[in-house]
């Protein structure tokens, strides 16, 4: 009876999804507690969907949100240098490259005040949802994830490689991991015809990590293909109607690199370094010359020995000096991953325009 069912903050009016079953939820954002009362004393409430909603009207371009996470497993044997560079990095490039307004943004990370933006397994589930709910044509949502990525095996055959794609929370250990098909069926599969999600993540194994259907398989010499990755079992884990697009740090059986051959300042995730590079640096036409740009980066990081060629200068290396006091122990050169960029359907990866 409850499923599905959409409720605003009592505080700050932001549709919240309400979990089956329950009578009241918790706001991601303000934290607020909005009470439910037994929808069998009161006439059920209208649809959100046939009406418009009160207020202003929308942005004729649709609203930009997104969920940055950078998880470093500090103290633990775990530990990753370059995460929270990440994520800080990333959310100044959304709000001044792509005029993401700050109060869109939601970050998790260890150096967060507010308990429920710890990234914990729980609050990155409530994050993902937040991240969706109330999504309409023409909104752009992004979700970037900056940590330890593994796999683990698939036992119902959908899966080409035989294992699901994992993300790992703070509290994996204790918590579990989140798997590819939960991030797909809760990022991807809502999104409505006209609305857009990009996801970047920079973990090992995380090529498929949103099971979206189809991945571009290029070699050095920038040709590519199209594999299908879709299920066996023929299920669907495409959207209903949108667009999703993911880059990620490495195929499935990679692993990705923190490392301080790019920045030469700190560490710094290796794909999401030569990302944010490939937009400041005008290789951000297309879908095509951002992974272009980004693997040719990581392939001339990985064959340096450490200071051979400078990746770094301009505005990345100086946003970071900007974000990070201190340096951080480096990994060196030698690192190999190949950045993946994966889709719902094929396109012309040169051709498409690409825009958060």
């Amino acid at each position: 009876m409850y499923n599905n069912m959409l409720v605003n903050c009592s505080n700050c009016r932001t549709p919240l999804q309400l979990p089956a079953g329950a009578r009241s939820i918790r706001c991601a954002l303000c934290q607020a507690i909005t009470n439910l009362a037994d929808p069998r004393a009161a006439p059920p409430p209208p649809s959100p969907y046939s009406h418009a909603p009160p207020g202003p009207p929308p942005n004729p371009h649709g609203r930009k949100k997104a969920v940055i996470v950078g998880i470093s497993y500090r103290y633990s044997r775990h530990e990753l240098k370059g995460c929270i560079n990440d994520a800080k990095c990333m959310k100044f490039m959304l709000m001044n490259k792509f005029h993401f307004p700050e109060a869109s943004i939601l970050m998790l990370t260890e150096e967060e005040t507010d308990p429920y933006r710890i990234p914990s397994i729980h609050n990155m589930r409530m994050a993902l949802f937040w991240l969706v709910q109330g999504v309409q044509p023409g909104d752009s949502l992004v979700f970037h994830y900056s940590g330890h990525g593994s796999r683990q095996r698939n036992f119902s055959g959908d899966e080409v490689d035989g294992y699901d794609e994992t993300l790992c929370p703070l509290d994996f250990e204790t918590q579990g991991m989140i798997i590819d098909d939960e991030i797909n069926a809760t990022l991807v599969r809502p999104l409505p015809p006209g609305a857009r999600l990009h996801s970047i993540i920079d973990a090992c194994h995380s090529g498929t990590v949103l099971d979206l259907p189809y991945l571009c398989r290029m070699n050095r010499t920038g040709q590519y293909v199209w594999e299908d990755h879709r299920p066996r079992s023929g299920a669907w884990t495409g959207s209903s109607g949108g667009e999703a697009f993911s880059f990620s740090g490495c195929d499935d059986d990679q692993t990705s690199a923190d490392t301080s051959a790019l920045s030469k300042i700190t560490s710094t995730g290796a794909m999401t370094f030569c990302f944010i590079q490939a937009i400041e640096r005008g290789h951000g036409a297309t879908y095509g010359s951002v992974l272009t740009a980004m693997r040719n980066a990581i392939r001339q990081a990985g064959g340096s020995s450490g200071g051979g060629v400078d990746l770094g200068g301009g505005v990345v290396t100086s946003l970071i000096t900007m974000l990070v006091s201190g340096g951080s122990a480096s990994l060196g050169g030698g690192f190999k991953q190949e950045p993946q960029l994966t889709a719902i359907s094929p396109f012309d990866v040169y051709a498409k325009p690409f825009s958060l």
